[in-house]
């Protein structure tokens, strides 16, 4: 599948599901290599969550990079997108050579079960459209699956949350203001590296976060662990 053709799909679900899609467009290349750029660094067989692969354009660039012995779980809650995903698996030669190594997963990512899974967490969640709660729920997600010293890449759009702040109402404006507290205190602690991707619509950031074993434990409570579906 060309880009301008996972751009067709990715255009109709937004439509569909606004809020849980976040781009008009999916991730550019220049975009998808930005976001597996730690993957290319010296290290062992890993196991790597992609949260959020819409239609595949970040797995795409994942597969490029799976080393013998290496793991990909893709978890998606919009079933459109599992499906369109598996017909890739099936029908793509740069799809099919991995799909031994990976799994397809319908549920959301605070919903997966498991403490210090995996090595690497590659997100393509859009947080700037989720209320403050789930951001936090997301989090520490993020932080209950990753292994001590494992690495959590994301983007965000640049000056996103500044630009909508003008044209907000005002339950709006609270609401972005409470997720922009939330993303800023992860990024103020654990960001080790960040990248501006301009070849990419919107253009935006991809940032590069360590978290520590447990952050936030105390205020966390408990995870829900509702039933996934593996597909």
């Amino acid at each position: 599948m060309r880009y301008w053709a996972e751009c067709g799909s990715f255009f109709r679900e937004y439509r569909r599901h606004v809020r849980d899609t976040g781009a008009l467009l999916p991730s550019s290349p220049f975009l998808a290599r930005a976001l597996v750029s730690e993957l290319r660094k010296p290290r062992g067989p890993a196991r790597i969550l992609e949260v959020g692969p819409g239609t595949g354009s970040v797995t795409r660039e994942i597969l490029r990079h799976l080393r013998s012995g290496d793991r990909l779980d893709a978890v998606e809650v919009n079933g459109r997108f599992i499906h369109l995903l598996e017909r890739r698996f099936d029908q793509e030669r740069a799809f099919q050579r991995r799909r031994g190594q990976v799994e397809l997963i319908h549920a959301a990512v605070q919903d997966l079960l498991g403490e210090a899974v995996y090595d690497f967490i590659i997100s393509g969640v859009p947080l700037n459209n989720f209320p403050v709660a789930q951001v936090r729920e997301i989090y520490r997600a993020y932080n209950r699956l990753l292994k001590p010293g494992g690495t959590l890449t994301y983007y965000e759009y640049v000056l996103i949350r500044q630009l909508k702040t003008p044209f907000a109402d005002r339950q709006e404006r609270r609401r972005l203001f409470g997720v922009g507290r939330v993303v800023t205190r992860y990024i103020r602690a654990y960001q080790v590296r960040r990248q501006r991707v301009f070849m990419n619509v919107p253009p935006a950031i991809v940032r590069h976060l360590r978290l520590k074993p447990r952050l936030l434990e105390s205020s966390a409570g408990p995870f829900s662990k509702r039933s996934v579906r593996p597909v």
